[in-house]
């Protein structure tokens, strides 16, 4: 199998497989540990994982916060319309997906008198959107409040089912701060507060923030991964976790979005900005020592993370193993710990 060919990452799920409610409560799910050092397999759950961490390891999270982002409105036909919030591109223009044909300048109507005019039809299906309220152009920070009021969590299109009132709290982590991401950082979702307690006490842990965007999704097309144009999206590191980036000592990312940030960090010396770095086997981690992360969808960038830190043959194989021992599988399913 060739690891820089989009089809050595295909697999079969069996549907079942597919989590659609978390677990309850979240530290119950299954946790399979692999490590590197004898690539070994060691199957547990995830309340127990401060057992398998090295004591001397210390912790960074994603502390991003997951907005409403996905609104329900009407066109001026009076046709339904949906919109999903990717990101903001300034001050007061939004990148947004919007399911449908829509043409320039089209103006949709929703709750609380939120109007979006489509500024600019981009090649990648994204529409560049501003938003206003009885005339008045909104800001990002201003859109997410109406956003509070109107919008639905933007549950990833594999859960097939509308989003309930649980989603607002289950599809968060217990130290979501900064609104901002349109998915959640899913490895996070496993620590109940009382875990994460515990965690802190025994570790050092530090936070960062990068904004997931919608293009976490976004399946790998090319043949060659090489060619996947990878998507962007906002990220702030703080002075404290660029101490520890800059200390020796061995990090754990809790998932995909502070690994990518952190090695963002290390090829680009840039504290913040947006984060596009796409890793895979021949592109491994740098500084990143262990990773949290849960099982991704096949032909996936984050998939293709994974096969950055084991190589590919060994992340076919611990799949194989995740597969037959019957993990839930995507953003509400189990966890891995790659040490």
């Amino acid at each position: 199998m060739d690891p820089l060919k989009t089809e050595s990452y295909d697999y079969h799920l069996p549907e079942d497989l597919i989590a659609t409610i978390p677990a309850s409560p979240r530290d119950s799910c299954k946790l399979l540990v692999y490590n590197r050092a004898d690539k070994s397999i060691t199957h547990s759950v995830f309340s127990k994982i401060d057992s398998f961490l090295p004591k001397n390891c210390s912790i960074v999270c994603n502390d991003t916060k997951v907005i409403k982002a996905r609104i329900f409105g009407k066109k001026p036909t009076g046709g339904k319309v949906e919109l999903l919030i990717n990101k903001p591109l300034n001050s007061t223009e939004v990148s947004c997906l919007i399911r449908g044909k829509i043409h320039l300048g089209i103006k949709l109507s929703f709750a609380e008198n939120l109007i979006s005019t489509v500024k600019e039809l981009k090649e990648d299906g994204s529409r560049v959107v501003v938003f206003t309220q009885d005339e008045k152009v909104l800001c990002f920070e201003e859109l997410i409040l109406v956003l509070d009021k109107i919008g639905h969590i933007p549950l990833p299109p594999y859960i097939n089912r509308e989003d309930n009132k649980d989603d607002e709290s289950e599809y968060q982590s217990v130290f979501s701060q900064n609104s901002g991401a349109v998915a959640a950082p899913t490895a996070s979702l496993h620590f109940t507060p009382e875990l994460f307690e515990t965690i802190k006490a025994n570790h050092q842990t530090e936070f960062l923030t990068l904004h997931v965007g919608a293009g976490t999704f976004k399946p790998v097309e090319a043949d060659v991964i090489t060619e996947h144009p990878m998507h962007s999206e906002y990220y702030n590191i703080p002075a404290s976790a660029l101490d520890l980036i800059h200390s020796q000592k061995p990090i754990l990312a809790i998932g995909t979005t502070v690994t990518r940030t952190i090695e963002f960090y290390a090829r680009t010396q840039k504290s913040e900005g947006e984060a596009n770095l796409f890793l895979h086997p021949n592109n491994p981690p740098l500084r990143i020592n262990h990773l949290l992360t849960n099982f991704h969808l096949p032909k996936s960038t984050l998939l293709m993370l994974v096969a950055s830190f084991v190589g590919l043959e060994e992340s076919q194989h611990i799949y194989a193993q995740a597969i037959e021992n019957k993990y839930r599988f995507f953003s509400y399913g189990d966890a891995m710990l790659i040490l």
